[in-house]
């Protein structure tokens, strides 16, 4: 049938959506079963824990998530028998065996996060933001309760103002590693290894660029990642006690990533094997893991997910990956290296490819050197546009900045091509996955280079003759909410903005952020005072009145990261300026939607919106 761009009949609605592809919080072994975190929609983005074989581990209103950092990660782990979380009600860490009720751990007051069990002990990230300043340390948590009522019996292993993240314990219990930055710096601007010993206290802390996971091989070796070549490496570290025996030395020499941005404290970009081998992640736009030997040959797994890859652990030659990929929906793999046998444990459904062919990468040439990006052109077996007429785009802009898209099928993405609606997702200047040199692209220039990027990509494929240049709009979160206010103050190339929890105010979010993100101006923009001029001159809010085309607001009213206080502004000074726009603030959200029922308002408010702005009728 022949139908305008937009209005094409689609399978995919908003609940549809919201209701698609698990979104994995980590995996484990436990015994001959593996575990997986999940969030529930359904159930308010509660964040369960379940069994293949069947079983929900952690039943409701149960709901593992740590709040450590803000971002969280790590909330839940298991020895094999216990489950072992973090309770998002008050941030205690609990104990619950299977059958029985949950019993606490810790006691009232810190939040904790980075859970851990090795050899029957419990390591964990402990933050105290009720003192001042605020503590951070690594913990140890003694699994027998006995803390739950005396705060003192918790192990203070290492503390201090700064943060911390991946606490390992050595083979021999006699050691714990782990990565530690101080307050004034982002991780993956600068973070170093740290080795304690439990005897005496005693820490060595190794010079490291910005250094992630550290995992015992044995117990005078470790190995973990680090980037002073420009792209985060393995290195293995041979020691001493707690002394380095010599430098580093490298195990890996590749145009590729093993690792990301320390956003969260669960993701793991590599496992050691009993043998000696590691099973690792390799990122250049896209993932691969590979397998190396201890002669340091390498071996590609063949593995459905590209995307967001997370090597979960591993057992005997067994190891669980959970991520994305360009053709299966998010899942979780059990992968028998031995065997070269892939099961999916959980999610990893293939793509349909008549709806949602995979994305195509691009690169276009910006003012600041290439900018790369994933296109998904508008795709239906049931439906053509008329000849001669261009699709509509929306180009995505994701949030960190210190992130990065990897061209996924998306239930998400497949909303809008399936309707006729192009989706081109950008990984501008600052972006991971490309090395510290495209990173450090964004260095003082958040707002000028993330911006020129994205105009970049959407001029690129209008010159070419791929996208309708009078419909193209711009969409993006957190970080990305802020490019595309910028980009809209900027002009001349985007019809119609949508921002979700968007920044519009540099001063108001330096004022109003929080401890793990407080440098991150520092680096993207300047240190105040000295850069104040330059946070008014960049501030979208500043020149609101030069955003002339129609913009749509979504926010969380409990985002703590970036409050609706900055969408509130930006929405004052568009209706004081006569602008077209609409703004929608959701109660019980924080920072990203996790209800079923916000994201299919959200979904289906998006696609009116640019219905009504690029005059087309979308199908229901």
């Amino acid at each position: 049938m022949s139908s305008p761009f937009g209005s094409w009949p689609s399978p995919f609605t908003a609940a549809s959506v919201a209701a698609s592809a698990p979104r994995i919080d980590g995996a484990r072994f436990a015994g001959d079963d593996i575990w997986w975190g999940e969030s529930v929609p359904a159930e308010g983005g509660r964040v369960t824990v379940r069994s293949s074989t069947g079983a929900e581990i952690l039943p409701s209103p149960w709901n593992a998530r740590s709040r450590v950092h803000e971002y969280g990660g790590g909330a839940w782990t298991t020895d094999g028998d216990a489950l072992y979380f973090v309770s998002a009600d008050d941030q205690r860490v609990y104990r619950l065996q299977p059958g029985e009720e949950p019993r606490p751990l810790t006691a009232a007051g810190p939040a904790h996060g980075g859970l851990r069990v090795q050899r029957g002990r419990l390591l964990a990230v402990r933050e105290d933001l009720s003192l001042e300043p605020h503590r951070r340390a690594i913990v140890e948590i003694p699994i027998d309760g006995s803390a739950a009522e005396d705060d003192a019996l918790v192990r203070v292993i290492a503390e201090g103002p700064g943060f911390f993240a991946h606490p390992a314990l050595s083979p021999d219990g006699t050691r714990v590693a782990w990565v530690e930055w101080a307050a004034d710096s982002m991780p993956w601007e600068s973070a170093q290894l740290a080795i304690g010993a439990l005897a005496d206290g005693a820490v060595h802390r190794v010079a490291t660029s910005a250094a992630l996971q550290p995992e015992w091989a044995s117990d005078t070796e470790l190995v973990f990642a680090d980037d002073a070549s420009g792209r985060w490496q393995l290195q293995r570290l041979t020691l001493d006690g707690v002394y380095p025996a010599g430098a580093p030395r490298a195990l890996t020499e590749t145009d590729a990533d093993t690792g990301y941005g320390l956003w969260v404290l669960g993701n793991r970009w590599f496992q050691l094997l009993d043998d000696g081998r590691v099973v690792a992640v390799r990122t250049n736009g896209r993932d691969e893991v590979q397998l190396l030997a201890a002669d340091g040959d390498s071996t590609t797994v063949e593995l459905p997910g590209d995307g967001h890859l997370s090597v979960e652990q591993a057992q005997g030659s067994r190891v669980l990956i959970s991520g994305d990929g360009s053709t299966v929906e998010s899942g979780l793999w059990c992968v028998d290296l031995d065997a070269s046998s892939v099961q999916t444990v959980v999610g990893g459904t293939p793509a349909d490819q008549r709806w949602m062919p995979g994305a195509q990468q691009i690169v276009v040439e910006g003012s600041h050197g290439a900018v790369h990006a994933f296109a998904y052109p508008p795709a239906s077996p049931e439906a053509a546009a008329p000849a001669g007429e261009l699709p509509p785009y929306v180009v995505l802009v994701h949030g960190g900045p210190t992130a990065h898209v990897t061209g996924a099928a998306s239930a998400a993405i497949a909303f809008f091509t399936s309707r006729g609606i192009g989706v081109l997702d950008v990984n501008y200047g600052g972006s991971t996955g490309y090395g510290r040199a495209y990173r450090d692209r964004l260095q003082g220039q958040w707002g000028v280079v993330d911006v020129d990027d994205v105009i970049a990509a959407a001029r690129g494929l209008a010159d070419a003759g791929l996208a309708d240049p009078a419909r193209i709009a711009i969409r993006g979160g957190s970080a990305g909410g802020w490019t595309v206010l910028s980009a809209l103050v900027r002009g001349g190339t985007f019809a119609a903005g949508i921002s979700r929890y968007g920044v519009s105010d540099l001063r108001l979010l330096a004022a109003e952020t929080h401890d793990f993100e407080a440098p991150y101006l520092d680096g993207l923009v300047g240190p105040l005072p000295e850069a104040e001029d330059i946070y008014i001159e960049r501030s979208p809010l500043t020149h609101a009145d030069r955003i002339d085309v129609p913009v749509l607001l979504l926010q969380g009213a409990d985002d703590r990261v970036v409050p609706p206080s900055q969408s509130e502004a930006i929405r004052d000074a568009l209706a004081a300026n006569g602008v077209d726009h609409e703004y929608v603030l959701y109660p019980g959200e924080g920072h990203g939607f996790r209800r079923a029922e916000n994201i299919v308002d959200a979904l289906e408010r998006e696609l009116a919106f640019l219905g009504r702005v690029f005059g087309f009728a979308p199908s229901a």
